[in-house]
């Protein structure tokens, strides 16, 4: 017998007052236009210039792909509930935002680890890059990224598709979480709650420790250049991916793996707006377009498109 009763919910969001509102999807959707522009261009780059094929670009054109999908689940939505003030979300909607969240967010973090790996090859074994770092190799990365994540995130996801609503219906947040689900529902969630909580702490300090681990191993190699303007030149690339790593999972562990899991507080939606729109913003131009060659191949790009104008 279907219990559920529940045929929408509603999303709080991030503000009360209209005006908050509109200066919210102001910045949200510069941001969301950032995002956009700097991986499109990523993508376009790397696709079009014979020099960007090596494995370090394969990867990050998968992860601008990645990026341009995960905040795509979320953002327009969130941007169209600031403009019209519409609050509500379908059932069917809910779960499939869910879903998506889940899963290429956590495909994110498995994309973090496999780059930092990467890097470590280049940087700490850069003759047998090549060797290493063959098509076949870097293909099979990314599909296991692809196919860990939506593996592991599938089964939770799933059975909270199928648990009953029966009201209340409202969510203090700016997308359908989780956690909010879990305490919305009108059976008992124990055992979802457990897997979930096990598939996290699993997943966010493993890809943590790959990703820790290698920048480590960087960071002791980059200590041996002998030249000092190598060495600072190595550190202020490896500090800017520092700083944007330790801003994704310090956020991402406190709010989905700290002790006391109590949904719905405005500080969860402050969290989930570090990790899931400030840093992807700021991805594609601290991994990608601060890259010397990405540079050089989007000002060649810039001036031939620029060329081809001025003949019309």
């Amino acid at each position: 017998m279907n219990h559920t009763t529940v045929v929408e919910f509603v999303l709080l969001g991030l503000a009360s007052s209209r005006h908050l509102e509109i200066t919210l999807f102001l910045c949200l959707g510069i941001a969301y236009f950032l995002i956009l522009l700097g991986n499109i261009s990523v993508i376009t780059i790397t696709l079009t210039n014979n020099l960007l094929r090596t494995p370090m670009y394969y990867f990050l054109r998968n992860f601008a792909l990645l990026e341009i999908t995960f905040t795509s689940t979320f953002l327009p939505s969130t941007l169209y509930s600031l403009l019209t003030e519409r609050k509500t979300i379908s059932l069917p909607g809910c779960f499939l935002q869910m879903l998506f969240f889940y899963c290429l967010g956590t495909c994110t973090l498995f994309h973090m680890a496999v780059m930092s790996l990467d890097r470590y090859v280049a940087i700490c074994h850069p003759l047998h890059y090549t060797a290493i770092m063959n098509n076949r190799l870097c293909l099979q990365l990314i599909l296991g990224c692809w196919a860990l994540s939506f593996l592991s995130m599938f089964p939770p996801t799933i059975m909270i598709m199928q648990l009953p609503f029966c009201g209340p219906n409202i969510m203090n947040h700016f997308y359908c979480d989780a956690s909010l689900l879990l305490e919305l529902s009108c059976t008992d969630t124990g055992f979802i709650e457990e897997l979930l909580f096990i598939t996290l702490i699993i997943i966010l300090p493993g890809t943590l420790i790959v990703t820790a681990v290698s920048y480590g191993c960087i960071i002791v190699t980059i200590l041996h250049i002998p030249s000092s303007a190598g060495r600072r030149k190595a550190f202020s690339t490896c500090s800017a991916h520092l700083i944007v790593v330790t801003v994704f999972y310090s956020t991402c562990i406190y709010r989905y793996i700290r002790p006391e899991q109590r949904g719905g507080q405005d500080s969860d939606k402050v969290l989930s707006l570090f990790f899931s729109v400030l840093t992807q913003t700021l991805n594609p131009y601290i991994y990608s377009l601060r890259n010397r060659q990405v540079k050089q191949a989007l000002k060649e790009r810039v001036l031939k498109f620029s060329g081809s104008l001025r003949q019309m």
